[in-house]
């Protein structure tokens, strides 16, 4: 009996032993059940110009994009490098003038930009648009699984839906630059404007950041009531989550 009791113990402290040897071991952490990264969230600040402007249209300034997505990832199960990306966000451009006004609530048959160079004109004017776009995009990532190690190419459209569109106008000056009214003024309509908007765009990159440039295929105005202009932007994007 008492051979049969102290077998019993040295078992029970052998497994104690033991116990404590496993719970104090490093776990060791995989990535294969890990997450895939899906660049839900998508932010892009770039430089806007107007491929197609005549000679007339003097811009000025910093002409920029900002453009915020949120979009789901549909890996392809036969290769989970590539997959397709639908989303949702907004789309926001803001083209810059040099004594210059649009005309966009002028009762003309087309837009008119009007040369204010010598008479009074705005220190700072600008033309803002802003849409609710639909992005779809072709994705390619090197190491689904690795998000921030991971080489990233994509190409895709966007269907936007023009939002709202008006100009801005600040300081008014006479010819000699003299302040005549420090004062703002905005004016709103898209009368002029295409309702919807279609763009090709593509986009490359490593980690969470990328270089993304977007060109739109049909034009900022409606058929025949302005210069037949196609916005198109280059800039940098940050992507995650």
């Amino acid at each position: 009996m008492r051979r049969i009791l102290l077998l019993a113990g040295m078992l029970f402290i052998t497994g104690v032993v033991t116990a404590q040897t496993d719970t104090l071991r490093r776990p060791v952490l995989s990535t294969k059940n890990a997450p895939r990264s899906s660049d839900h969230l998508i932010f892009q600040l770039g430089y806007l110009s107007w491929n197609g402007a005549p000679d007339s249209i003097s811009t000025s300034g910093l002409p920029r994009t900002f453009n915020a997505y949120l979009a789901l990832d549909f890996p392809f199960k036969t290769n989970p490098k590539l997959s397709v990306a639908v989303g949702v966000g907004a789309a926001t451009d803001h083209m810059y003038f040099d004594k210059m006004t649009v005309g966009i609530k002028d009762r003309t048959p087309s837009v008119v930009f009007n040369d204010q160079s010598d008479t009074n004109y705005f220190k700072k004017y600008k033309l803002a648009t802003a849409y609710l776009e639909a992005p779809l995009e072709l994705r390619f990532r090197s190491k689904p699984d690795d998000d921030r190690r991971s080489f990233k190419f994509a190409v895709g459209i966007k269907v936007g839906q023009l939002l709202s569109s008006h100009v801005k106008g600040k300081t008014l000056q006479n010819r000699n630059g003299d302040v005549l009214n420090d004062y703002k003024m905005k004016e709103y309509s898209k009368e002029f404007f295409n309702k919807q908007r279609f763009s090709a765009t593509a986009r490359i990159g490593f980690g969470h950041f990328s270089a993304f440039g977007s060109y739109s295929i049909n034009p900022l105005f409606r058929e025949g009531m302005g210069p037949v202009i196609r916005p198109m932007s280059i800039g940098l994007m940050i992507s995650g989550l």
